[in-house]
């Protein structure tokens, strides 16, 4: 999953990288720091300094000198990043073990050099600031009925399907969509989190930090609320006790691995954890709330750090947890690797080495209260040989946490950045790499006509697989929808939905197909490439969202689609990527969708637009549109 969430925030950024890998031969790789030449009209209001610190620090793996392991965003992707986005970062996000060795007048020359503006404030995104503030009260004090999508997959099941009654939109009114109101995110470049609209209020977090409040159906602001990094997972909401007048809470959680649950009516925080301990820890998913618990998914950077032989790699692995969602009390902790890391090897710096690590959960969990199972999807190994539980689909007891079964959809899948034929470091695997076809997609859990239930789950190889979740996972069938082997950034990434019938899936070679769940097999397909793009920015990766009729995906060149459930033919498309006008004064444009999917509820559409590592790239705007 590493080039759409590690990557994907890496987005930005810069490798500051002070000890860059050495090559096999020990020798600086051609055109490395010594002999780089900088472009003279590289934008900066930094100045000589920040291109000095990035020639220094950054350009080894930021401007591309025909190392095949290269990976890194170069320097027109950079370019396009906002000031905000590539200091945060640096300072809280993928890059910040990187980022150690700058001081922060370098970080931010750094940013300003690349971004070619500077820094703007840090409470530049808080509501306070804004103009349209909303008149009304912000307090969510009854029971939280009418129409809502609530967490990453509307429901427990992770289906991403919103039955007629809550969607309060139907097929045939999907080609009168129209444009309502947009919201800009001020400093952002990509909008990672995925709205949340519950008891007429929308709640979405972003790449800054900050987490709103608005209402639905006008996109004014209630309150806002300052996150410790950067918010990519969807928010849950659900009744809270023993925290004073607060009845609701919100739950998310931010890349530094925080878990938060804050008061839903005023943005008060009422409690928060750390997930872990280990300094890689990040959260991409969103955590899953249900009876009173939260069941947070928790992955790691360490993909992206194998080429600094100042770092002791690799020990981090995938974690599941189960919290008290009235407290943040540790219920249990499930480490998707049961093997504990043990020294291996020392680097040519002197450094221990560590295995077994890797296995990360990047996405939702699904619960299962009728089995009381939490199933996952797991990511690769970062060391040699492979856990069979990394690439891997685990079925955990709701109560212990304990791996009930697994099942790994490809053995021996070892990978870590910046490795390959002609730049490696001991970190890196001995053989060969693996493929990095993750599990990063949610599983969809279903019941079948006649009461069989059923669960399917995409991969980044781009096989879907079905597995009987009561009789301990036995294979159902599995569809290859790729038809070329895929590279590391993955066929299937953020996942699709499933109706009473089929499961819809998206695909980077762009398209997407139905598959009966009954068998598997391919009801149509339907190709949606984007015009003079190459390889997987052709294509779709972010999540797909149904209702009744049809089926909604964004693709990387920020063109949103919706396609009839029947026969896959193109009902309605919207150009994202352009400027918008915004309800709340800030200049907005949209960008590459990758990541959340669409929402549906209470007859709206709303849906985010930018991603920065990819595409058409960056952006900074939410969408909302209803039929005319």
């Amino acid at each position: 999953m590493f080039r759409f969430a590690i990557f994907g925030a890496i987005i930005a950024l810069l490798a500051a990288a002070p000890a860059r890998a050495q090559q096999n031969a020990g020798a600086q790789a051609p055109g490395g720091p010594a002999s780089l030449e900088m472009p003279a009209d590289l934008p900066g209001v930094s100045g000589l300094e920040g291109q000095i610190v990035f020639g220094r620090s950054c350009a080894s793996c930021h401007v591309y000198t025909g190392v095949s392991a290269q990976r890194a965003p170069e320097m027109p992707s950079l370019r396009k990043l906002s000031p905000e986005t590539i200091y945060e970062v640096l300072n809280a996000g993928t890059m910040r073990v990187q980022g150690q060795g700058l001081t922060d007048e370098q970080k931010r020359s750094v940013a300003e050099y690349l971004a070619g503006r500077p820094v703007g404030s840090s409470d530049a995104g808080d509501a306070k600031n804004m103009t349209n503030h909303c008149s009304g009260d912000a307090a969510i004090s009854g029971p939280l009925t009418g129409p809502s999508w609530n967490g990453w997959g509307a429901g427990s099941a992770n289906t991403r399907f919103q039955p007629a009654a809550q969607a309060g939109l139907t097929a045939q009114q999907v080609p009168h969509l129209k444009l309502k109101w947009a919201f800009g995110f001020p400093g952002s470049s990509s909008v990672w989190g995925q709205p949340t609209v519950v008891a007429g209020h929308l709640f979405i977090g972003n790449d800054t930090g900050y987490v709103y409040s608005l209402n639905a159906a006008s996109g004014c602001v209630y309150w806002s609320y300052k996150a410790q990094a950067a918010v990519r997972t969807a928010i849950s909401v659900g009744p809270v006790q023993g925290q004073g007048t607060a009845k609701y809470a919100l739950y998310f959680a931010d890349l530094k691995a925080n878990v938060y649950a804050l008061d839903a009516s005023t943005g008060k925080m009422l409690w928060t954890v750390h997930a872990d301990d280990h300094p890689m820890v990040q959260i991409t998913g969103a955590p899953a709330l249900l009876a009173g618990r939260l069941y947070v998914p928790v992955a790691t950077t360490e993909e992206s750090v194998s080429s600094n032989d100042l770092y002791p790699c690799c020990s981090a692995r995938g974690i599941v947890l189960a919290l008290d969602a009235n407290t943040g009390r540790q219920i249990w902790k499930t480490y998707t690797i049961p093997e504990t890391p043990k020294p291996t090897k020392k680097n040519w710096n002197g450094m221990q080495l560590y295995a077994p690590a890797g296995g990360s959960v990047w996405t939702a969990p699904t619960v299962d209260l009728k089995s009381q199972t939490v199933y996952v999807g797991t990511g690769d190994a970062y060391t040699e040989p492979a856990a069979d539980t990394t690439d891997a689909v685990l079925a955990l007891d709701i109560k212990t946490g304990k791996i009930r079964w697994s099942f790994q959809g490809t053995e021996n899948d070892v990978w870590l950045a910046n490795c390959g034929p002609d730049a490696k470091t001991l970190a890196c695997p001995e053989g060969v790499m693996g493929p990095d076809w993750d599990f990063g997609a949610s599983a969809m859990l279903r019941t079948l006509p006649g009461g069989r239930r059923i669960l399917v789950v995409p991969q980044k190889s781009g096989v879907v697989w079905a597995f009987d979740p009561d009789r301990n996972g036995a294979l159902l069938w599995k569809t290859n929808l790729a038809t070329k082997r895929p590279n590391p950034q993955g066929a299937i990434v953020f996942g699709g939905a499933a109706d009473e019938q089929n499961a819809y899936i998206a695909i980077t070679e762009g398209g997407m197909a139905a598959l009966g769940l009954k068998d598997g097999k391919k009801k149509w397909f339907t190709p949606i490439v984007a015009p003079g793009m190459v390889g997987v920015t052709k294509g779709q990766a972010a999540a797909v969202t149904a209702i009744p009729g049809a089926a909604f995906v964004g693709g990387w060149d920020g063109k949103l689609h919706a396609l009839s459930t029947t026969d896959g033919r193109i009902l309605w498309e919207f150009e994202t990527a352009r400027e918008f006008p915004t309800v709340n004064g800030i200049k907005a444009k949209g960008g590459a969708m990758g990541g959340p999917g669409p929402v549906v509820a209470g007859g709206m559409l709303y849906v985010g637009s930018g991603y920065a590592s990819f595409g058409t790239g960056p952006g900074n705007v939410l969408l909302a549109f209803a039929a005319e």
